[in-house]
């Protein structure tokens, strides 16, 4: 299953991501300087728990059009992006490059890196904003994660809380609840790209879709922490609606200890 959501996924997602990311945020010189005038607000909800990147060794899973590497790059992080996205690599490289700092951008499906081990390990690992839908099952998700992290090593996921994807829908600026919502429903289900409102109304008629399963929180939580990550929190970001959550970050340490079977 997870194959088939890769293989559509890649496709949809090689399908004027360039063309949106350059009407949104400028041509790759524009983007660079607007990101080196102020290149710790797109780090805001995570500096707390990084502290001064300078030094360490970042990987950045699904790194989308790589703003957050660069910036951290531009803190002095060695960072390493690894996407599935060929467009999302040639525009982030190209930001990369006229903001002067250096960039190691893997184009490939995160659970089939080539030469991973080669990679070595790294202080920190960011994942960040509607990723966890692109996977079938989250074990090999962590579990390549808690391989990537040097003993002590962090997480750091943010994404959008599941009771918010799941159960409100925003209709025109109002927050309503879904009919029929099913906050247990674990069916693969067909969505739209994350950036279809950034592309002219005439370029959105025949994009692809892609394939996504939306998890619970306690599914999230388990498939972290069943793979040696200890958990240190999960901070619950409101919406513009103060009686719900929008997204959440969770923070955990890899942590080199024998954990008795949950299930005996």
């Amino acid at each position: 299953m997870q194959e088939q959501l890769s293989r559509a996924n890649k496709v949809a997602w090689e399908t004027r991501a360039y063309q949106a990311w350059t009407r949104s945020l400028g041509t790759p010189s524009e983007h660079a300087q607007n990101l080196k005038t102020d290149c710790r607000h797109p780090l805001r909800h995570w500096l707390k728990y990084i502290g001064d990147p300078s030094g360490k060794r970042v990987l950045n899973l699904l790194g989308s059009h790589g703003s957050k590497a660069i910036c951290l790059a531009l803190l002095g992080a060695d960072v390493t992006v690894v996407d599935i996205s060929e467009e999302n690599r040639l525009y982030a490289t190209q930001v990369a490059a006229a903001a002067g700092v250096g960039l190691n951008y893997i184009c490939s499906d995160v659970l089939s890196i080539p030469k991973e081990s080669e990679l070595g390990e790294f202080d920190i690992v960011l994942m960040e904003f509607g990723i966890l839908h692109y996977f079938s099952d989250l074990s090999p998700l962590f579990s390549l994660v808690s391989r990537r992290l040097l003993s002590g090593g962090r997480l750091i996921l943010t994404d959008f809380h599941p009771f918010s994807r799941k159960m409100l829908d925003y209709r025109d600026g109002v927050l309503e609840t879904k009919p029929d919502a099913n906050y247990f429903d674990d069916a693969i289900m067909e969505g739209g790209l994350a950036y279809v409102d950034l592309l002219p109304e005439e370029d959105r008629y025949d994009l692809p879709k892609c394939l996504l399963r939306f998890w619970t929180a306690g599914e999230i939580i388990t498939a972290v922490a069943s793979q040696g990550l200890f958990i240190r929190t999960f901070e619950e970001i409101p919406s513009s609606s103060p009686k719900f959550p929008q997204f959440f970050t969770i923070v955990a340490d890899k942590e080199d200890v024998r954990l008795s079977p949950l299930y005996i």
